[in-house]
């Protein structure tokens, strides 16, 4: 059968360096680092204290009281950036068919506030088993694709991807499948976390993956410096409208860019190491690549997983090398997660968002913070260091991986 087009119609963006889409890229263009000392509890006993929280984010704002109190931190996240993406594609939800209409979702981890919440009014209680009646439905991560479709009346596929880091990327992925194969005309599609939390603090903590920069938390998310110490936890969402084309233009759509490819494969080496030759990363771009059928050299730019830790940055580059050989040299990479943190489940989409403005705009975000330069990293690479770089592109990549090995790579073509 001959596959349908992809296209991007409507983008949302709710990030720790702007509220909307407008604010997140001229934050980006500007190298403006989002992470700044622990607001949500008490960090004194912890070792890191800082994290990539958003800002001036009330939820008062967008739902009412009651509302809000059945909704997680990461479902309303998921909500308020999918309410700016159906906005910007103009979807008139009176003409469109709500059975061709699906959301696929991505969520790392889902209501981890609410679980911790939960267990501890639990522990710090006489023993009789009271919980909120709306535990289970704030925690379990299906629900923050389950609430939009209840808003708006979305009755087509509708999930949540769960892969660690990469769950946004393995959501657009999907509903760019869904919509080729012609199961659907529009998927809302993106990523929601919200885990700077007492657990998730700690939990990462104990893994000792995060940075313990705590002298200078602005500063801390460093991709591919010598002196990086671990990643920044971040928050907020990202959501993109995936609509068929002729869908598109039919309804005089605007159009950002084409969904050119996705590309997904595992490490099969670790629970939470990436493998050091970046066999699976070489896999994955080369899978992206073959699934839209394209060759290495076309690539302009790497908005690259860029996590800022000793061991991923390297192996990442590594594999980047090996894949566009001579040509990598020529391509713009960066990492957005020097300035927003690490997003966990919505890293894909706030980054796919940034790798579409870029193509629409002509620029590449830097990677800020870098300082030192690491002798494990090729030199001849353009890491796009400290500030933005204007270029034309044409074709951008988007690379997430998560814990356990989960790589996912998705390619956006100008049009």
């Amino acid at each position: 059968m001959e596959l349908k087009r992809v296209v991007v119609t409507g983008l949302g963006a709710l990030t720790p360096i702007g509220n909307n889409v407008e604010e997140y890229w001229d934050a980006l263009i500007k190298g403006k680092s989002g992470c700044a000392d622990i607001t949500y509890f008490d960090t004194e006993k912890f070792k890191t204290k800082f994290a990539c929280e958003l800002k001036n984010f009330d939820p008062l704002e967008h739902f009412n009281r009651k509302e809000a109190r059945k909704l997680d931190r990461f479902a309303q996240y998921a909500l308020v950036s999918a309410d700016e993406a159906i906005k910007d594609a103009k979807i008139n939800l009176e003409e469109v068919d709500k059975f061709r209409v699906g959301v696929i979702w991505g969520a790392g981890i889902g209501g981890l506030e609410t679980f911790q919440n939960e267990v501890l009014n639990y522990a710090e209680g006489d023993g009789t088993p009271r919980f909120n009646p709306f535990f289970i439905p704030k925690m379990i991560a299906d629900i923050a694709p389950a609430n939009i479709s209840i808003k708006y009346g979305f009755m087509g596929p509708n999930y949540t991807t769960v892969s660690a880091c990469a769950s946004a990327a393995n959501a657009l992925i999907d509903a760019f499948n869904y919509i080729r194969l012609g199961q659907c005309d529009i998927i809302v599609s993106g990523g929601s976390e919200a885990a700077v939390t007492i657990a998730g603090m700690g939990g990462f903590n104990a893994m000792h993956a995060l940075s313990t920069r705590n002298e200078n938390p602005e500063t801390a998310s460093r991709p591919f410096d010598a002196t990086r110490d671990g990643f920044v936890l971040g928050e907020g969402a990202g959501a993109l409208i995936l609509e068929e084309y002729e869908h598109a233009k039919k309804r005089g759509a605007k159009i950002y860019a084409e969904v050119a490819g996705g590309g997904m494969s595992s490490d099969a080496y670790h629970m939470t190491a990436p493998h050091p030759e970046g066999i699976g990363v070489e896999r994955v771009m080369l899978n992206c690549l073959n699934d839209a059928g394209m060759t290495p050299d076309q690539v302009d730019a790497i908005n690259t997983h860029g996590t800022a830790t000793p061991l991923g940055d390297v192996a990442e580059l590594i594999a980047i090398s090996k894949v566009f050989g001579k040509h990598a040299k020529n391509i713009n990479i960066n990492s957005t997660k020097s300035m927003t943190g690490h997003l966990l489940g919505a890293a894909g989409a706030i980054e796919a968002i940034s790798s579409i403005l870029s193509i629409q705009n002509g620029i590449i975000p830097p990677t800020i913070n870098h300082t030192t330069v690491d002798e494990n990293i090729d030199p001849s690479l353009n890491l796009t260091l400290n500030k933005a770089q204007k270029r034309e592109v044409t074709i951008a990549m988007s690379n997430t991986f998560g814990f356990g090995g989960h790589n996912a790579c998705v390619l956006f073509k100008k049009i």
